[in-house]
């Protein structure tokens, strides 16, 4: 198996399949929360949010989409780091398919600086809120898609894009195999959490996007547990920024 991370897997997560999922997703996506909140996967994505934050001016309005967001469980950080900043924060959560959307609304129901839409990332309206983030999210894609994901989040964007995805790597494969079936016996998690490890990521692919149309700086961080945060920032031939 170990071998098999030097590349990154190419067999599509069960989670790809939107044509099943149902009552079973949503228990899936239940179980992944609890699978983020064991590997504090919110802290990359804070992290990225509040570096374009800072070099934005620190405003005191900022809004967020997070593509690909599931449950949309790691926005409660951000909720919470506005709330220490005194900013007017507004956060869309954005999934292709109706069980995550139904997943956030009951989890952010008394929340209303969230808003769930069902939205494909390629519809995405362009310049239409300050960042786009992922969350685990890249990884669902074979590495000829990435650039067009990439350039898509930009031009949704007015500022720049935040990834947060896994480091390929077999001490987090391991760590998630184990973790899977210690909590869960759902078949979504037990297969596309190890998976998800093996389609990650490794420095070197980061530096193969740093030439897609609309980048206008790269900047990853490898970050605790096992994960990458990067930051593209939006080159300003393609930026609408608010008056």
């Amino acid at each position: 198996m170990f071998n098999r991370l030097k590349q990154r897997a190419v067999e599509h997560e069960l989670m790809d399949d939107f044509s099943t999922g149902q009552l079973e997703l949503r228990e899936a996506l239940q179980h992944l929360r609890r699978l983020n909140r064991i590997f504090a996967a919110a802290s990359p994505t804070l992290y990225g949010v509040r570096r374009l934050w800072v070099e934005a001016g620190k405003p005191s309005q900022f809004s967020i989409l997070d593509i690909g967001a599931g449950s949309g469980d790691v926005n409660r950080h951000i909720l919470k780091w506005a709330d220490r900043n005194r900013i007017d924060l507004k956060i869309t959560l954005a999934d292709m398919t109706e069980e995550a959307c139904d997943e956030a609304r009951q989890l952010f129901h008394n929340e209303p600086r969230i808003h769930v839409m069902q939205s494909d990332l390629f519809e995405l309206p362009e310049n239409n809120v300050d960042v786009v983030t992922g969350t685990q999210f890249l990884h669902h894609f074979a590495d000829h898609e990435l650039p067009s994901v990439i350039e898509s989040m930009l031009k949704a964007s007015r500022w720049g894009i935040v990834v947060n995805d896994i480091h390929r790597h077999w001490i987090p494969w391991t760590a998630v195999w184990l973790t899977t079936r210690l909590i869960s016996n759902n078949r979504y998690i037990l297969n596309d959490g190890p998976l998800s490890v093996a389609k990650g990521f490794r420095s070197e692919d980061w530096k193969n996007l740093e030439t897609v149309p609309g980048v206008s700086s790269l900047f990853y961080a490898w970050r605790p547990l096992f994960r990458y945060a990067v930051v593209i920032r939006k080159s300003k031939a393609n930026s609408n920024h608010r008056s």
